[in-house]
Order: C-alpha cells, then sequence, then structure tokens
C-alpha cells in the first residue's frame, strides 16, 4: 500500500537576536522561513517605515535568527495559527513589534495618537532613500500610454490656478527664487531636447494655430530682418558681439576704413 505524503502549507515564524529567548516578531509564510525572513531583511534595507523594520535596521544581520515555531497543514488554520502564538507570545511577556493581532488578509489596523506621534519622531531628520540607475526595481522599464494616459486625465486641472501650491508666489516668497541651473545641466538639457527629443519634432502648426498667433503679433514692432535686429539691438545701443555676423562685418568694414585713411 503505497503513502502519500504532503508537504505543510505554510509555517509561522518568529525572529529575535541571537542568545535571546525573547521573540521581537511573529509571522506567517507560505513559502520557507529562510525565504521570508530574507524578505524581511530587504525590505529593511528599502527602508520600510515600521516599528519592526526600524528595530531590525539597527541590529547587525548576523546577529538576528528566524525560528520556525509551528508546521501548518491546512491554509484555513495559517491565520488563526499566528493570531494564537502572538497571544501566547504577549502574555508571556515577549515584546513582539507586530502592529496587528495576526491573521490572513487586511487586519483593519488602525494606529493610536500615541502610534502615530511615535512613528513621527522615528522618521524626523531620515534620509530619503533615493536608487538611481540599475539599483532602482524599474530600471530600463516604462508605464504603458494606457497607465499614462490614465494618470494624465486625473491629474487633469490639479494644480491649476489657485490649485497649485506655488500660486501667487513671487520673488523671495517662491521656493524656486535664486536657483538656476548649471551650465553642464543646461547643456544635458539642450541635447535632451535636441531633434526628436524635442515634443514638438516634426510638428507643425495648423493653419488656424498661425491665423491666432498672426493676430496675437498685429501691431507689435519687430524687426523685419536679422539685420534689422542686429541695427535695432546692436548698432544703436552700442553693443558688439563676436558671435553676430553682422557686428564682425562692420567692424571689418571700420578697419579697412581706418587703414585707408591712415595711407592716405
Amino acid at each position: 500500500m503505497e503513502t502519500t505524503t504532503t508537504a505543510p502549507v505554510g509555517f509561522v515564524y518568529g525572529i529575535r537576536l541571537h542568545g535571546e529567548r525573547e521573540y521581537r516578531y511573529v509571522g506567517m509564510t507560505t513559502k520557507t522561513v529562510a525565504r521570508r525572513f530574507a524578505q524581511h531583511l530587504k525590505c529593511a534595507r528599502d527602508g520600510r517605515k515600521t516599528p519592526f523594520y526600524d528595530w531590525l535596521r539597527k541590529q547587525d544581520q548576523q546577529g538576528v535568527r528566524a525560528d520556525e515555531l509551528q508546521e501548518v497543514w491546512d491554509l484555513t488554520d495559517l491565520g488563526q495559527s499566528e493570531i494564537d502564538w502572538i497571544a501566547y507570545l504577549k502574555r508571556d511577556g515577549h515584546r513582539l513589534l507586530n502592529l496587528s493581532e495576526g491573521g490572513l488578509g487586511p487586519t483593519g489596523v488602525l494606529w493610536t495618537a500615541e502610534q502615530r506621534e511615535a512613528a513621527r519622531l522615528r522618521s524626523t531628520g531620515r534620509k530619503g532613500l533615493s536608487r538611481f540607475g540599475e539599483a532602482n526595481p524599474f530600471y530600463g522599464r516604462s508605464h504603458t500610454p494606457e497607465q499614462r494616459l490614465k494618470w494624465a486625465e486625473e491629474r487633469k486641472g490639479q494644480y491649476a490656478g489657485q490649485e497649485n501650491p506655488n500660486f501667487g508666489k513671487f520673488g523671495a516668497e517662491h521656493p524656486g527664487f535664486g536657483h538656476s541651473m548649471t551650465a553642464v545641466a543646461r547643456q544635458e538639457l539642450s541635447e535632451a531636447r535636441a531633434g526628436a527629443g524635442n515634443p514638438n519634432f516634426g510638428k507643425q502648426a495648423s493653419t488656424e494655430t498661425r491665423a491666432k498667433m498672426s493676430a496675437a503679433r498685429l501691431g507689435r514692432p519687430m524687426p523685419s530682418s536679422h539685420r534689422s535686429a542686429h541695427t535695432r539691438h546692436h548698432t544703436n545701443k552700442g553693443i558688439e558681439k563676436a558671435d553676430c555676423r553682422y557686428c564682425v562685418e562692420n567692424s571689418a568694414t571700420q578697419s579697412l576704413s581706418s587703414e585707408s585713411e591712415s595711407e592716405s
């Protein structure tokens, strides 16, 4: 007669420091305990903010261990087993950092005012976590056009007019006051928006748009040519620029005239 052995559907585990009997966290998993513990360590490194992960970040990784507390053979019993272990260890005096009483699915955890204040104090002054390049989990990927369109529709008009947090702020009151881009940043931005990188690349204004632009500029004094612009903005103001071909031509002409006068 053949006997069929089935594997447990999950485990309840406890996390503690080496050399100490007090558990600081109880969890459940349908994976192996070792794999779930590795996920906890990664979440701590990534900066997740809960009392347990705040505690875990302060410890030496080699000094923390995860113990298997119970094998569970029925999925419906897994959540209840976690609840029972949390209740048992709390009665036994273990200072667990779990936010809820355990169990499968959402538990509707509501922080008290004291918990919120404690979390605020823990996070005050904490540097944010920025991951660039290949360290970013979204590196090399892009959002679908459907997702972009959805966000655009949701955010349309969100920061328009008085809804903009900087609405009506000018001068020193504006958060961008006094800030300027470096020459390197300007050059990089210029190169990024050149050619196909320009959002208007390959586009032409419609007949209606051209008519509106023409009507808006009607009566506005504008130079009819580059030469006229040079005369207005350089010659009439006594300005000479090395990158203006008309300034260069005028300078060369004046030099020739001076040489001719000196020879005569």
